[in-house]
């Protein structure tokens, strides 16, 4: 997995003050996408563990709520693996910490992908440059959805997050 950068002290990715991981990979290609840079695959960085390290010593502050996975997509093929494997890794070391993902796919496309059981909120569909509104709250089009998806998962039925 490759990325391009990591935002520390970010309020406008997810509830609370968070870290967020900006990977490499997108095939959606939206219209007046805020990220182009970020599409290719290839691009950015190699994502190691000096990287690796450095999320972990965001998410060890007492004072940040958690981790935001953005991009590109960080569900893209490319990435779907090393993201299962770092959202596992950091459920297991920081419990308490919320963890959001962002992505152009929907959520009918992802029901029973393994990562699905380590995130709390996922941001799907892909950005709609006809739909943005700059009012909506963590999302750039009406068709997204902000999708808690514990309850999700629960329930069976798809549930907006409430924040």
């Amino acid at each position: 997995m490759r990325y391009h950068n990591i935002t520390k002290d970010d309020m406008l990715n997810g509830d609370g003050l968070r870290v967020v991981l900006w990977v490499s990979g997108c095939n959606h290609c939206c219209e007046e996408c805020q990220n182009p840079i970020t599409w290719d695959p290839n691009g950015g960085i190699p994502f190691n563990q000096e990287a690796k390290n450095e999320l972990f010593e965001e998410l060890g502050k007492s004072y940040v709520s958690g981790i935001t996975l953005s991009g590109g997509d960080p569900l893209h093929p490319a990435n779907r693996l090393d993201i299962r494997a770092l959202v596992h890794e950091i459920r297991e070391k920081f419990p308490t910490k919320t963890i959001w993902l962002y992505t152009g796919y929907e959520w009918s496309a992802l029901t029973g992908h393994e990562i699905l059981n380590y995130i709390d909120v996922l941001v799907d569909g892909r950005f709609v440059q006809a739909l943005y509104d700059i009012s909506l709250r963590f999302r750039g089009s009406s068709n997204q959805r902000i999708i808690d998806v514990p309850k999700t998962l629960e329930s069976g039925n798809l549930t907006l997050w409430q924040g």
